[in-house]
């Protein structure tokens, strides 16, 4: 049975200390069983797009494989831990928001990359991201098939089923949600009714902190494939939330037992899958 962490962190001024608390995070989640770790969007660096021009963004971005994902491949070996980062990925091709997916034996397994670019204030994500050019990926790793909803790709209900489709049993959402961004309750009743459609584990990882524009709220939770909310962390602290998951649950969700016995794809088009 698997065992996650969502490890809920702040972002400090300097890269070095943010990767520090990202390694000292897994070292916490082995130290607690967990074989599956998740990370919050950005977690290198403060969150750069709530300014329409950053100077210093380029700074912040590194290749995959790179410093960072080096030393996660080391320690995840090292504690047998599956690991989704998320940082500012710079490749040939441009700069992700992306998330290296990191097996249980240190192998990189690949890298996510968010679909869908947002742009309005504090968001000014459409000056610093190039779109994903890698779909929705599902990775079969040691903690079972783990697909990854970077932020704003949640929102589009045809992402969140192409992940299901492709048999995941649990999505990581890498998140920089604020205080009072949306309406109450609804990151939670969003990612719920998706888990619920669907029929796998998802967890939301946010962001923790006050920085220049805007604090972001934490409490990361964890729903299951009933869309029931398992595990919730503290709101406007640092937190390490720790849940375990029966995959089981899956099979026997409403949606695999029985809505998805029932679809007519070949009526939808293939862009809704």
């Amino acid at each position: 049975m698997p065992r996650l962490a969502l490890a809920q962190l702040p972002a400090r001024d300097d890269v070095t200390e943010n990767r520090d608390q990202v390694l000292d995070a897994m070292r916490r989640a082995a130290a607690a069983g967990a074989n599956v770790i998740a990370y919050p969007e950005l977690a290198l660096s403060k969150f750069f797009p709530q300014h329409e021009h950053h100077p210093n963004a380029r700074e912040f971005a590194e290749t995959v494989p790179g410093p960072t994902t080096t030393q996660v491949s080391r320690l995840a070996k090292e504690f047998g831990l599956v690991t989704v980062l998320n940082l500012y990925e710079e490749a040939e091709t441009g700069l992700y928001d992306s998330s290296p997916v990191i097996d249980a034996d240190g192998t990189l397994l690949g890298v996510t990359r968010m679909v869908h670019i947002t742009d309005y204030a504090c968001f000014h994500e459409q000056a610093y991201y190039t779109p994903g050019d890698r779909g929705a990926p599902v990775y079969a790793t040691q903690a079972g098939r783990i697909g990854v909803s970077i932020c704003y790709d949640r929102h589009y209900p045809e992402y969140m089923r192409a992940l299901g489709v492709a048999g995941a049993n649990l999505v990581i959402i890498p998140q920089a949600g604020a205080v009072d961004e949306w309406p109450d309750g609804m990151y939670e009743a969003e990612v719920r009714t998706a888990a619920f459609q669907n029929g796998y584990f998802a967890a939301l990882c946010n962001r923790v902190g006050a920085e220049e524009r805007l604090t972001f709220a934490g409490e990361s939770f964890v729903v299951d494939p009933s869309g029931r909310i398992i595990a919730q962390a503290k709101r406007l602290e640092e937190d390490l939330l720790v849940v375990d998951l029966d995959y089981a649950a899956c099979a026997e969700s409403p949606a695999r037992s029985l809505f998805w016995h029932h679809r007519r794809p070949e009526l939808y088009g293939d862009w809704l899958l």
